[in-house]
């Protein structure tokens, strides 16, 4: 029985998590879904082809604005470096792709706290400087040639049929003209599906063992660990830690916020958090995909400098948040048991889940299951290129 009520308790804290984020999640994925509806996928590849400060700047931007998944931010990155993109701006845009994004900053805003979702806006820029400028000094041609030749071989990682698909608006005209199309409410509800398909087993997970920690370790073994009785340790372990526990937990993407809100009320410092949101990038998984992409040698070099630019990225943002006064005082992230009860978030929710069901429905009737079909056949077959799917005008 005491089993039964711990695995209890720790469902009730992930469904607690999960009840309070519903609505920002939904909204999250709508605005990023009309985002990415007026960006071309062949509008980035054109942009992308050298390592100069305008190529990386215009690759932030494109991340920002084809937030995805991890794993198709991985996929859709190499598909960018075959088609002669940088190897320098395809990383970069996959760092934008997934730290930079709007729903990631709501959640971690709702969740954690809005100096977060500040600290994520700060520091991703800080961390693709510092990539920029590793990648100068240690990106040699020779480990460049191997990866494109391993990249030439397309081999099968994990959502190369999501990175493949392009879902933006093909009508001509301004992107005011294109949103406001035939074409634009298909194509906001074609993305705004297949980037829950691609996310949710993440935030599945995150909640899952963000309800588990939350529920079972106690908060003396966080304390203990993160050297919370010594004020400056814990600042200089915090970044050094939080990607190292990333990597363990196999949570990526948004999945990880609710791990990160645990983390800090468990004494991580500041800067830590934040080099942990920023490791989603080099868990596990996502390393044996890179080998697979790009080769062992090239896998180590990335590993080694999203490390080391995470982490100063974090001791960056720690100093100068904590010079202004904006790290927060108390550790209040939104983690312990919610009642269910009559408030803004319930009206919220339901709000938003009709909206969500709305754009399912709009969907079903515009041909998307036979797009789920398309993204299931990156397990059977490589990247061989993009696909641009138009999406019915009705």
């Amino acid at each position: 029985m005491r089993e039964l009520r711990a695995i209890g308790h720790a469902l009730l804290v992930a469904g607690s998590m999960t009840w309070e984020i519903l609505w920002a999640l939904i909204l999250g994925f709508a605005l990023a879904s009309v985002v990415q509806s007026v960006v071309r996928r062949a509008t980035i590849e054109r942009l992308l082809g050298d390592d100069g400060p305008r190529a990386l700047a215009l690759a932030t931007g494109f991340g920002v604005a084809s937030s995805s998944c991890s794993y198709a931010a991985v996929a859709l990155a190499r598909a960018l470096f075959r088609k002669g993109s940088s190897f320098t701006a395809a990383m970069v845009f996959e760092i934008a792709s997934t730290n930079l994004v709007i729903e990631l900053g709501i959640i971690l805003a709702l969740l954690v706290g809005w100096q977060f979702t500040l600290a994520e806006f700060v520091g991703g820029p800080v961390m693709i400087v510092l990539l920029a400028l590793w990648f100068r000094l240690f990106l040699r041609g020779r480990i460049l040639a191997e990866a494109h030749a391993q990249a030439a071989k397309g081999l099968p990682g994990s959502m190369e049929g999501h990175a493949a698909m392009d879902m933006s608006i093909q009508a001509p005209g301004s992107i005011w003209r294109r949103i406001r199309s035939r074409r634009a409410l298909t194509s906001i509800s074609h993305i705004f599906v297949m980037e829950w398909v691609a996310v949710i087993r993440d935030i599945v997970v995150g909640l899952l063992v963000a309800g588990v920690l939350a529920a079972w370790v106690p908060s003396s073994f966080w304390q203990r660990f993160f050297f919370t009785g010594h004020p400056l340790l814990s600042k200089v372990w915090g970044p050094l830690i939080g990607p190292v526990v990333s990597m363990l937990s196999f949570v990526c993407s948004i999945g990880n916020v609710p791990l990160a809100g645990v983390l800090w009320n468990g004494g991580i410092s500041f800067g830590g958090v934040v080099a942990f949101i920023f490791a989603d990038l080099i868990i596990l998984p996502i390393l044996a995909i890179y080998r697979r992409y790009y080769g062992t040698r090239m896998m180590l070099l990335v590993l080694g400098s999203f490390y080391v630019t995470m982490v100063g990225a974090g001791y960056l943002v720690e100093l100068v948040f904590g010079a202004l006064g904006l790290v927060p005082h108390g550790r209040h992230a939104r983690i312990a048991e919610i009642a269910l009860r009559w408030d803004y978030t319930t009206v919220l929710n339901i709000v938003f889940l009709l909206v969500a069901a709305g754009l399912v429905f709009r969907f079903v009737r515009t041909g998307g299951p036979s797009m789920l079909k398309m993204m299931g056949a990156d397990a059977r077959h490589g990247d061989g290129g993009s696909h641009e799917l138009s999406t019915p005008a009705s």
